[in-house]
């Protein structure tokens, strides 16, 4: 049979599933597997014990859970465990070539209060879209992996490749053990593996899909500031002692400026320069600056000019403040000044920024701008977690695959890009595995991934499936 009669079929099958599919991953984000929640670990857990069920009755084989100990510091509880890593196979043909698919399991947290329409982990149909906490980032395509091993089961259809999966449970807590375990396993379970592909990114906009072939990384601080014994009434102490939020806001305004400039010297010094071949790959991509409003719901675009937009997205370091831990954050007014305040912030990296260094810099930085304010209260500045950049060549056999792929269920040619989020896993499945990895985004750029009121459209979960099906029988004949 043709490749050709042969992805008709699966495609026919892909449409006549799609309620059971739906259901499946109604079933996955249901449950609340925040991993950044300790409050949540069993959620977590009782996450990778779904897809383990999921695996065995879609035949997978060799299942292993691989458990990774005890999570390090800083953490509330000392005992608490990391969640598993589940390891699968499909197919153990010597003569086909083997895929390795990477995803993962936990997703980012959530609260109705947050500003969702719906509550977050309920999966709701609205408009042909999928609202709900995980459907896009990363349970979506994650369950549309397992929609494929389906879809190629009830019409006994041989899959063309050997399959590996590895689900994580902590990539949104900066993938801890994940690391180690690939470089324990390469040589063993990962034995073999011609390339890597993962679907954990978005489409640039919401029309045209793409292949991604960069992300940066991402560096993630905080700053504690320490000052009274507990929280202060601001009636009895405001103006008579020195205020660790005070402190601390006027040193995180310090860190970028306004129009996005990173203020801490040394880190612009270390970016790669853009070349005039590196340039000329923005032109033909499909992008403007009202699909950049669109997806963020504003008009607050620093730049206007598509390439100017795309560079400081790709190939250029930013940095954001997150948020401020102790301090008052509900409703009403409450007159306290917090004893301890911690702030949070993280830098997007790009070649060729070295991360050690980079870190002290913010180190350095952050110390001497506090020693300017002479304040009596105590501060410390940390690393809570990091994830190198990654760049690949997207003219190799799995995006020429994953580009047939895409034109036969989408009928254009992929862009090809670069992104501005970070997957900290790529760059070790390269170097740990010495292959390639691509990634095969399913979901549009406007989906919402760590927001409020996040969603996959319908007809990219399930034309994404239908994706994810080609490029394996076009890679497997390559």
């Amino acid at each position: 049979m043709s490749i050709e009669k042969k992805l008709q079929s699966v495609f026919s099958k892909v449409d006549e599933l799609k309620p059971v599919f739906i259901e499946r991953l109604a079933n996955a984000v249901a449950i609340p597997s925040v991993s950044g929640d300790e409050s949540l670990r069993k959620e977590v857990f009782k996450m990778s014990e779904f897809l383990v069920k999921e695996l065995e009755s879609l035949g997978a084989y060799d299942i292993q859970v691989k458990p990774l100990g005890k999570q390090p510091p800083p953490v509330t509880d000392e005992n608490l465990q990391l969640p598993p890593i589940v390891l699968a196979r499909v197919g153990k043909d010597e003569t086909k070539k083997t895929i390795m698919i990477y995803g993962h399991y936990d997703v980012q947290p959530a609260l109705k209060d947050d500003g969702w329409d719906t509550y977050p982990f309920k999966l709701v149909e609205v408009n042909d879209k999928l609202y709900g906490r995980g459907s896009t980032d990363d349970k979506g395509p994650v369950i549309a992996w397992l929609n494929v091993l389906q879809a190629h089961k009830e019409l006994s259809l041989e899959l063309p490749v050997n399959i590996i999966f590895c689900f994580e449970g902590m990539e949104e807590s900066g993938s801890l053990g994940l690391e180690e375990l690939v470089g324990r396993e390469a040589d063993k379970y990962f034995k073999g593996v011609d390339t890597c592909c993962i679907s954990d990114n978005y489409w640039l906009g919401t029309k045209k899909p793409v292949l991604t072939y960069g992300l940066r990384g991402c560096n993630y601080y905080q700053i504690i500031v320490s000052g009274p014994g507990a929280d202060l009434h601001s009636g009895i102490f405001g103006g008579v002692i020195h205020e660790p939020m005070t402190d601390l806001i006027r040193v995180m305004s310090q860190l970028v400026d306004v129009k996005g400039k990173i203020l801490i010297p040394g880190i612009d010094e270390m970016v790669a320069p853009v070349t005039e071949t590196e340039e000329k790959l923005y032109d033909d991509i499909e992008f403007d600056v009202n699909e950049l409003n669109a997806a963020s719901g504003s008009n607050t675009a620093i730049y206007q000019s598509k390439n100017d937009i795309l560079m400081h997205r790709w190939r250029y370091p930013s940095l954001s403040l997150h948020g401020i831990e102790g301090a008052f954050s509900g409703g009403g007014a409450k007159t306290v000044i917090p004893a301890k305040v911690i702030g949070k912030f993280s830098i997007r990296t790009v070649p060729d920024i070295d991360s050690k260094k980079m870190d002290q810099y913010v180190f350095d930085y952050v110390n001497a701008k506090f020693r300017e304010l002479g304040t009596p209260n105590s501060y410390k500045v940390e690393l809570i977690h990091d994830g190198a950049y990654w760049k690949s060549d997207p003219f190799n056999d799995s995006f020429t695959a994953a580009k047939k792929a895409t034109k036969v269920v989408w009928g254009v040619e992929p862009d090809l890009t670069r992104e501005g989020g970070s997957i900290p896993i790529t760059l070790t499945f390269e170097q740990q595995l010495k292959t390639n990895v691509l990634l095969l985004p399913l979901g549009k750029g406007d989906d919402g991934a760590h927001s409020i009121n996040e969603k996959i459209d319908v007809k990219n979960y399930i034309e994404g499936a239908k994706t994810m099906a080609a490029y394996l029988h076009y890679y497997g004949e390559i």
